[in-house]
């Protein structure tokens, strides 16, 4: 019987540690939210990542982006990623140059306001390097060096969640 319960302790010990994500040990959910909100004591961290794992609510929050669970999907809109990784060669391209369909949809895509594009544009282009560090850059590499840059850009930063 130990063995078991071990065993199951050792098999849930990633989800709650992939689910964390700044929120304490018990991860995103409504334990974190409601029932203990301001837990401090270890026993409430187990009961509220109980809480969380076994009603569902963890993953309905991640599905979601509620009860806590927002940066779950990362600080950019959803699909930005997805659209990066399948755009990779055409977005490397355009961002050379500041112009292009692609960074166009990319734009809108992230929800940066049409008064704004341009500044994301040229931001692009001035970033190029170290958003595309070496030919081996990867979708995942673009999609931080992009948060990076937004994040550091007075008029960008604001389209970062």
């Amino acid at each position: 019987m130990k063995k078991l319960l071990l065993c199951a302790a050792i098999a849930a010990s990633p989800l709650t540690a992939m689910a964390a994500g700044g929120h304490g040990p018990a991860g995103c959910g409504l334990g974190t939210e409601v029932v203990f909100k301001q837990a401090n004591e270890w026993h409430e961290h187990v009961l509220a990542a109980t809480t969380n794992g076994t009603s569902g609510n963890q993953t309905f929050g991640m599905t979601s982006g509620t009860l806590g669970c927002g940066d779950a999907r990362g600080p950019l809109a959803s699909g930005v990623d997805l659209f990066i990784d399948n755009n990779l060669e055409q977005i490397a391209a355009e961002s050379s140059t500041g112009e292009g369909e692609t960074i166009s949809a990319l734009s809108e895509l992230i929800g940066v306001d049409a008064k704004d594009e341009a500044a994301f544009k040229t931001a692009l282009k001035a970033n190029f390097d170290q958003i595309f560090t070496s030919i081996e850059t990867t979708s995942g590499d673009v999609y931080s060096a992009l948060v990076d840059m937004m994040t550091n850009n007075e008029n960008l930063a604001k389209y970062i969640s």
